[in-house]
C-alpha cells in the first residue's frame, strides 16, 4: 500500500490554519475536530504543521499568554512532506528519522493530505488481522 491509498481509505478532509492565526485558535480547532495536528498555510500553500506537542512546548515556555502568540512566531516544524506515490515504509522511515508524528502529503506545492503515525499503525494492524484470518482459514481447511 502506498500513501495515496491510505489517504483514500481515511476519507477525511485536511484541517488547516493560517500562519497568522494564534496558537490558541489552533488549539481550539484541534479540539473541535478531535485531531492532534493542523497544516499551517500561507497564501494557499502549506508551510508547516502545528501539533499538540508544539502547543505544549509553547505553553511551557510562555505560560498562558502563549495562546495569543501568532503561529508564525513558532519555530518551523513538520516541514517534511511526502509524495502520494511513496510507500508506507518510506513514510515510516521519514517519520522515524525526522522524529515527527505527522507528514504533509504534497504533489508539488499542492496539499493532498496529512498522514499520521496513528494512520500507519492502524493500517498495519488491519493487515495483520487479515493475515491472521487467512492463516486460520488455511489451517482449518488443512485439518
Amino acid at each position: 500500500m502506498n500513501v495515496r491509498e491510505l489517504l483514500q481509505s481515511k476519507k477525511q478532509t485536511v484541517v488547516t490554519i493560517d500562519v497568522e492565526d494564534t496558537i490558541g485558535a489552533a488549539a481550539h480547532k484541534m479540539s473541535a475536530h478531535k485531531i492532534a495536528a493542523l497544516v499551517v498555510m500561507k497564501d494557499d500553500a502549506p508551510v508547516s504543521i502545528i501539533s499538540e506537542k508544539d502547543i505544549v512546548r509553547s505553553l511551557a515556555d510562555d505560560g498562558p499568554q502563549a495562546g495569543r502568540r501568532v503561529i508564525s512566531t513558532l519555530p518551523s516544524t513538520g516541514l517534511e512532506g511526502i509524495a502520494p506515490e511513496a510507500s508506507l515504509k518510506q513514510a515510516m522511515a521519514l517519520m522515524t528519522y525526522s522524529r515527527h508524528r505527522h507528514l504533509m502529503v504534497t504533489e508539488g506545492s499542492k496539499l493532498v493530505g496529512i498522514l499520521s503515525l496513528g494512520d500507519i499503525v492502524k493500517n498495519l494492524l488491519s493487515e495483520l488481522e487479515l493475515e491472521k484470518a487467512v492463516l486460520q482459514d488455511i489451517y482449518t481447511a488443512a485439518h
